[in-house]
């Protein structure tokens, strides 16, 4: 059974509402980033980071999978299939695919600051006073600006004996993230859906269809699962 690996971004969850911090009329226009995502904003004020998390994590809930996530796991029928995404949500669970790997975290789960260990989040919010089994605080378990990258590792080695490289919504531009083209063979077909213009230079055996996730998604499947 030939290996697909999908790699997601924020294109692919935007179309289910969800806004980036690229996004003028979204969410993050009324925050500064260094303010509430990176370490040094935890240190400074840990409070006013756990009430924007809290308000993300209120809209991940209310949010629902759409088309691409939905087309996403029909692949499943007839490819072992690999989700590595950008994305913090839990749309691509909530749709039923098998395998994701998230590489910044996961909005619905908290992280103690003194062990690391990671907790399921019950309910909607984390606040001041939300403590692990060692009485240190939880933070959210998302990975900051300015923070390593650590499921790089997991990442590369999934992408080692790729078949085919599936690219959703994202613009490339994030990195180490981006490096995940670097990482799959230099022989494996690779698909591009994003409406648009991408920086493709140099990236070889490559198929480019500009059109959104729950549109782009379902053409390549009728041609991928034939």
């Amino acid at each position: 059974m030939k290996k697909i690996v999908i790699f997601s971004g924020a294109g692919i969850s935007a179309e289910s509402g969800l806004k980036t911090f690229r996004d003028s009329d979204g969410l993050w226009e009324n925050y500064d980033l260094t303010e509430v995502a990176t370490p040094e904003a935890w240190e400074k004020n840990p409070k006013l980071v756990l009430d924007f998390y809290n308000l993300r994590r209120k809209q991940v809930i209310k949010a629902q999978p759409n088309e691409a996530h939905l087309t996403l796991v029909k692949f499943e029928e007839k490819f072992n299939v690999q989700i590595i995404t950008q994305n913090i949500d839990d749309l691509h669970e909530r749709a039923g695919s098998s395998n994701i790997l998230h590489l910044h975290g996961e909005i619905l789960r908290s992280r103690s600051t003194g062990t690391q260990k990671e907790y399921k989040i019950n309910g909607e919010e984390l606040n001041i006073g939300d403590l692990c089994e060692q009485k240190t605080q939880l933070r959210p378990d998302i990975v900051w600006f300015g923070e390593a990258v650590p499921k790089m590792v997991e990442a590369e080695k999934i992408c080692r004996d790729a078949d085919i490289l599936i690219i959703i919504g994202t613009s490339l531009s994030v990195y180490p993230a981006a490096n995940i083209v670097e990482f799959v063979p230099e022989s494996c077909p690779k698909y591009i859906i994003d409406p648009k213009d991408i920086s493709s230079k140099g990236i070889k055996n490559l198929t480019y269809i500009k059109e959104k996730a729950s549109i782009g998604i379902p053409i390549l499947a009728n041609t991928l699962l034939k």
